[in-house]
């Protein structure tokens, strides 16, 4: 497979590594405006883009892909105002798109213990809940679209918690999120129930972006043939893992 990587600094180089380990070419790195001209002959030649750069340009690389009818899959964070307006956009001519808030696996199926976790905790309306995280200095926005995406989950169901903030909740109803910026922390996501009593919390803590640049590679082998809007949760329940970290 040949992909083009639009954004080329620590995960595009990361993603590169794990996409030539399994045989794959890349064919175009683009960092600049100034590359989609330099590079306009390599991307024709691609046959998947994978999109990590930055936030205020990532709709525009989006839809640069759509021009050329090139299949996109996009792990930058801080757009999802222009989500629905690039999906629509993607549906109406018929292109291909995978996004995903965090491409881990591990993530994913935090993501899912999450949900069920808010779920049960619908009974018990003595445990208050915050989120936590922390990632390295260099992330632009906050919070972290993997906080936002369980900020979500929790909201879709507790009851009792109708809206998040990125500060302190002083109303029953706000879920409070907290973000941190430490050194070159790649992230570590919190999901904290506190009761006067005790505390119940699930982690996630990312030890390298490995793991990240892993699922992006593999979203971008399944998306193959495809047509529409993916996300992680339509690749994990089509893909057999084992082969993929063996």
């Amino acid at each position: 497979m040949r992909i083009a990587l639009l954004g080329y600094g620590k995960m595009g180089k990361e993603i590169e590594s794990i996409a030539e380990a399994r045989g794959h070419e890349i064919v175009a790195r683009l960092n600049s405006e100034n590359d989609w001209v330099s590079s306009a002959e390599d991307l024709n030649n691609a046959d998947v883009a994978i999109e990590f750069s930055i936030p205020k340009s990532v709709v525009n690389n989006i839809f640069k892909c759509f021009d050329g009818d090139l299949p996109v899959v996009v792990g930058t964070t801080g757009w999802a105002g222009q989500l629905d307006h690039v999906k629509q956009v993607c549906m109406e001519h018929n292109k291909t798109l995978f996004y995903a808030s965090n491409f881990s696996i591990g993530v994913n199926l935090f993501f899912e213990l999450n949900r069920k976790l808010a779920k049960m905790m619908n009974d018990h309306e003595e445990y208050d809940v915050k989120i936590d995280e922390t990632h390295h200095i260099h992330k632009v926005d906050a919070p972290s679209g993997t906080a936002i995406h369980l900020a979500e989950g929790v909201l879709e169901n507790l009851d009792r918690k109708d809206i998040w903030l990125n500060q302190t909740a002083e109303k029953e109803y706000q879920l409070e999120v907290s973000s941190h910026r430490v050194n070159e922390t790649p992230g570590t996501h919190s999901v904290i129930y506190s009761s006067e009593i005790d505390q119940i919390e699930i982690k996630h803590v990312a030890h390298h972006r490995k793991g990240f640049a892993q699922g992006a590679v593999l979203a971008a082998e399944w998306l193959k043939g495809r047509k529409g809007i993916f996300t992680m949760t339509d690749l994990l329940k089509d893909v057999n893992f084992a082969g993929f970290w063996q």
